[in-house]
């Protein structure tokens, strides 16, 4: 079939290869125009735009999607269907109306829950073990559209937000190769969304990785591995401000009981050895196991290089 597939980042590359190894028709592939990235801000085009141009395929970058000529541009092309997934911009009904078989996204959750711009991270800083991945078919609002097809799929307990986003659009991918030609073929029904059953992400914000140790040794882990790679966990200590990076919750036994007499949330005390942790942070419960943190304009290191070089970090307080 002849398809336009609209999509950005990395991650949904995955979801653009399928199609094309499938054999589909790619009239064209739809992403954002380039922008300049890096320490060098150097104007790097979309992951999707480089794959395509490798592969033969036409790119359309436009600013908008509004403009009558960008619509007329889409209508041109004929397309059976649309596939989009992470394009980062809302569709408009004109554009909505192109497709003979409408315009089918690849969600990275179990629609209703966590509709939204944010909804891997969403459900890792929920703390949920499982979610999934949904076909909807796009309407006007924020994934509110009829759901086609879903499968659950696991959160991992050393998952990050990065490494479960590279896997659900991979199973994405496998979803959407297999959920089109019976799409088109009429064989699949989209059955409306519950709408009060609906829970949303929002779009992060660099102030959600400030961590609060007054939380569970298990919320923080959470929300450290949710806020990975961006906007990423972090505390401060001296004026200056720490990345945590890798954790271990674990029982406040593992460390000396006389290190936690009188200790508050936030203070950092010396832990047995365990795993790959060598200090702890105290917690609201249980104590945060240090594997990996960064100090503002230093290389991350491991707990035990970091306490060699800054030995007066033990016993510190740091803020909840």
């Amino acid at each position: 079939m002849r398809i336009i597939f609209l999509g950005t980042p990395g991650y949904s590359v995955p979801v653009l290869s399928s199609l094309f190894d499938a054999g589909h028709d790619l009239a064209a592939v739809i992403t954002r125009p380039d922008k300049p990235a890096g320490r060098g801000r150097a104007v790097e085009s979309p992951a999707t735009a480089v794959w395509a141009r490798e592969h033969g395929v036409s790119v359309l970058q436009p600013a908008s999607l509004k403009p009558p000529e960008v619509v007329a541009q889409f209508a041109a092309l004929k397309p059976d269907v649309m596939v989009v997934a992470s394009y980062g911009r809302i569709l408009t009904p004109e554009i909505l109306a192109v497709p003979t078989h409408g315009c089918l996204n690849v969600h990275p959750s179990l629609l209703p829950k966590y509709r939204g711009s944010s909804p891997i991270a969403e459900a890792m800083l929920q703390g949920d073990t499982e979610t999934g991945v949904t076909i909807m078919l796009l309407d006007e609002g924020m994934d509110t559209g009829p759901i086609v097809v879903q499968e659950e799929y696991p959160v991992l307990s050393d998952d990050t937000s990065e490494s479960l986003t590279v896997r659900m659009f991979v199973r994405g991918a496998e979803l959407i190769t297999r959920t089109l030609p019976a799409w088109v073929a009429g064989e699949l029904y989209a059955k409306p969304q519950d709408d009060s059953g609906a829970t949303y992400s929002r779009r992060l914000e660099k102030s959600d990785g400030e961590l609060d140790f007054s939380r569970t040794a298990k919320q923080l882990d959470d929300q450290i591995r949710a806020l990975h790679p961006w906007p990423g966990a972090y505390t401060r200590w001296n004026g200056k401000t720490i990345k945590v990076l890798k954790v271990l919750p674990m029982s406040a036994d593992v460390a000396d009981p006389g290190n936690l007499t009188g200790a508050t949330p936030g203070k950092v005390v010396a832990i047995h050895e365990h795993g790959a942790a060598s200090l702890g942070i105290v917690t609201g419960d249980g104590l945060l196991g240090i594997v990996e943190l960064q100090l503002e304009g230093r290389k991350a290191s491991d707990g035990k290089a970091f306490l060699s070089g800054h030995t007066d970090f033990l016993g510190a307080q740091l803020p909840s």
